[in-house]
């Protein structure tokens, strides 16, 4: 079973939304049995919050289901847990390693660089478009589980 956690800096937005799109997707073609996905946050701010309304919003769009579920903080117990630990973005990436104390196994990733056009997830945070955030996460979700499968 391959492991996955999705980051990004409080886990209500962009880590659940790649979580919730990353389980869809693997329900839709039978593989979730091959997988344990899971997502967290690199701040403690949001800490046991659910997800964001409009990135659920979003979501429900598209028609994907969000479980309950409440923010949490990445810890160094899940570098040896997960086999892939996912960013949105560069800072995310940083605080990654300072938190992990480094990436020994070569398990820290941005998700955009499954995609032809690598760099970081749009943050709806500051801009609100959820939008392109999903499109940004639904391609690197589907990059990533292209590559795994």
């Amino acid at each position: 079973m391959k492991k996955i956690l999705f980051i990004c800096h409080g886990n209500i937005c962009r880590s659940p939304m790649a979580e919730m799109i990353f389980k869809h997707m693997i329900r839709e073609r039978g593989l979730q049995n091959e997988f344990h996905v899971a997502s967290a946050a690199t701040s403690t701010e949001e800490i046991g919050n659910p997800v964001y309304p409009p990135a659920r919003a979003e979501l429900a769009r598209h028609g994907i289901h969000v479980e309950k579920r409440g923010a949490r903080q990445v810890t160094r117990k899940d570098y040896r847990e997960y086999d892939l630990i996912i960013g949105m973005d560069h800072y995310n990436i940083r605080n990654l390693y300072r938190m992990l104390e480094g990436d020994p196994e070569g398990k820290v990733h941005l998700l955009m660089d499954y995609t032809d056009r690598p760099g970081e997830v749009s943050d709806p945070w500051y801009s609100d478009r959820f939008d392109i955030a999903f499109r940004d996460i639904w391609e690197g979700c589907e990059g990533l589980l292209r590559q795994l499968i």
